[in-house]
Protein backbone atom coordinates (compact mmCIF):
# COMPACT_ATOMS: atom_id res chain seq x y z
CA UNK A 1 0.00 0.00 0.00
CA UNK A 2 1.83 3.24 -1.52
CA UNK A 3 1.84 6.45 1.21
CA UNK A 4 -0.96 9.29 0.60
CA UNK A 5 0.66 11.79 -2.08
CA UNK A 6 1.07 15.20 -0.77
CA UNK A 7 -1.88 16.99 -2.32
CA UNK A 8 -3.81 14.05 -0.28
CA UNK A 9 -2.55 14.68 2.98
CA UNK A 10 -2.93 18.87 2.51
CA UNK A 11 -6.67 18.21 1.62
CA UNK A 12 -7.44 16.14 4.30
CA UNK A 13 -5.68 18.38 6.44
CA UNK A 14 -7.24 21.11 5.24
CA UNK A 15 -10.73 19.81 5.38
CA UNK A 16 -9.91 18.54 9.59
CA UNK A 17 -9.14 22.00 9.72
CA UNK A 18 -12.38 23.56 8.27
CA UNK A 19 -14.11 21.13 10.43
CA UNK A 20 -12.69 22.28 13.53
CA UNK A 21 -13.35 25.83 12.59
CA UNK A 22 -17.05 25.32 11.80
CA UNK A 23 -17.63 23.57 14.94
CA UNK A 24 -16.69 26.56 16.75
CA UNK A 25 -19.00 28.57 15.06
CA UNK A 26 -21.87 26.25 15.94
CA UNK A 27 -20.90 26.18 19.05
CA UNK A 28 -21.45 30.28 19.03
CA UNK A 29 -24.11 30.52 16.89
CA UNK A 30 -26.01 27.39 16.36
CA UNK A 31 -26.39 25.17 13.50
CA UNK A 32 -26.91 28.79 11.40
CA UNK A 33 -23.54 28.14 9.33
CA UNK A 34 -21.92 30.59 7.28
CA UNK A 35 -19.25 29.17 4.95
CA UNK A 36 -17.94 33.01 4.32
CA UNK A 37 -17.64 33.44 8.23
CA UNK A 38 -15.64 30.22 8.45
CA UNK A 39 -13.44 31.01 5.39
CA UNK A 40 -12.58 34.46 7.10
CA UNK A 41 -11.70 32.89 10.39
CA UNK A 42 -9.51 30.72 8.45
CA UNK A 43 -7.85 33.38 6.69
CA UNK A 44 -8.62 32.37 2.89
CA UNK A 45 -11.51 33.30 0.57
CA UNK A 46 -14.76 31.93 0.72
CA UNK A 47 -14.83 30.66 -2.95
CA UNK A 48 -11.95 27.90 -1.42
CA UNK A 49 -13.81 26.57 0.86
CA UNK A 50 -16.08 24.91 -2.09
CA UNK A 51 -12.93 22.65 -3.20
CA UNK A 52 -13.28 21.00 -0.11
CA UNK A 53 -17.13 21.14 0.82
CA UNK A 54 -19.34 21.92 -2.16
CA UNK A 55 -22.06 23.67 0.26
CA UNK A 56 -22.86 24.28 3.51
CA UNK A 57 -25.07 20.89 4.32
CA UNK A 58 -21.78 19.46 2.60
CA UNK A 59 -19.98 20.92 5.62
CA UNK A 60 -22.89 20.35 8.13
CA UNK A 61 -23.21 16.74 7.02
CA UNK A 62 -19.62 15.94 7.56
CA UNK A 63 -19.97 17.40 10.84
CA UNK A 64 -22.96 15.31 11.59
CA UNK A 65 -21.10 12.00 10.47
CA UNK A 66 -17.87 12.80 12.75
CA UNK A 67 -20.18 13.25 15.49
CA UNK A 68 -21.90 10.20 15.18
CA UNK A 69 -18.38 8.25 14.74
CA UNK A 70 -17.37 9.09 17.31
CA UNK A 71 -20.22 8.97 19.06
CA UNK A 72 -20.70 4.97 18.85
CA UNK A 73 -16.81 4.46 19.04
CA UNK A 74 -17.15 5.99 22.79
CA UNK A 75 -20.41 3.67 23.23
CA UNK A 76 -18.79 0.20 21.77
CA UNK A 77 -15.72 1.05 23.69
CA UNK A 78 -18.18 1.32 26.63
CA UNK A 79 -19.79 -1.74 25.89
CA UNK A 80 -16.86 -4.01 25.07
CA UNK A 81 -15.30 -3.61 28.98
CA UNK A 82 -18.31 -5.35 30.03
CA UNK A 83 -18.96 -9.22 30.10
CA UNK A 84 -20.73 -10.56 27.25
CA UNK A 85 -23.07 -12.25 29.68
CA UNK A 86 -24.30 -8.83 31.41
CA UNK A 87 -26.84 -7.88 29.37
CA UNK A 88 -28.17 -5.16 31.93
CA UNK A 89 -24.93 -4.07 32.72
CA UNK A 90 -23.80 -3.62 28.88
CA UNK A 91 -26.65 -1.85 28.03
CA UNK A 92 -26.41 0.57 31.13
CA UNK A 93 -22.31 1.31 29.87
CA UNK A 94 -23.90 2.57 26.80
CA UNK A 95 -26.27 4.83 28.29
CA UNK A 96 -23.84 6.00 30.23
CA UNK A 97 -21.24 6.49 27.67
CA UNK A 98 -23.58 8.18 25.62
CA UNK A 99 -24.58 10.25 28.39
CA UNK A 100 -21.13 11.28 29.30
CA UNK A 101 -20.36 12.02 25.47
CA UNK A 102 -23.38 14.17 24.74
CA UNK A 103 -22.04 16.03 28.32
CA UNK A 104 -18.86 16.72 26.85
CA UNK A 105 -19.40 17.53 23.05
CA UNK A 106 -23.15 19.58 23.64
CA UNK A 107 -21.99 21.00 19.89
CA UNK A 108 -22.05 17.71 18.39
CA UNK A 109 -24.72 16.46 20.32
CA UNK A 110 -26.93 19.20 19.77
CA UNK A 111 -26.37 18.76 15.91
CA UNK A 112 -27.15 14.82 16.04
CA UNK A 113 -30.39 15.27 18.12
CA UNK A 114 -31.56 19.06 18.50
CA UNK A 115 -33.63 21.04 16.78
CA UNK A 116 -33.95 20.57 13.17
CA UNK A 117 -31.21 22.60 11.22
CA UNK A 118 -33.54 25.07 9.23
CA UNK A 119 -33.46 24.54 5.38
CA UNK A 120 -31.23 21.20 6.13
CA UNK A 121 -31.97 17.85 4.75
CA UNK A 122 -30.31 14.80 6.23
CA UNK A 123 -28.48 12.47 2.63
CA UNK A 124 -28.64 9.08 2.83
CA UNK A 125 -25.10 8.77 3.68
CA UNK A 126 -25.80 10.11 7.66
CA UNK A 127 -28.07 6.78 7.46
CA UNK A 128 -25.31 3.95 8.04
CA UNK A 129 -23.18 6.25 11.03
CA UNK A 130 -26.43 6.85 12.56
CA UNK A 131 -27.30 3.41 13.11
Amino acid sequence: MSAPSLRARVRSEMSQEIKEVARKHVAADGANLSLRAVARDMGIVASALYRYFPSRDALLTALIIDAYEVLGAAATEAEAAVPRTDLRGRWLAVCRAVRAWALSHPVEYGLLYGSPVPGYAAPQETVAPAA
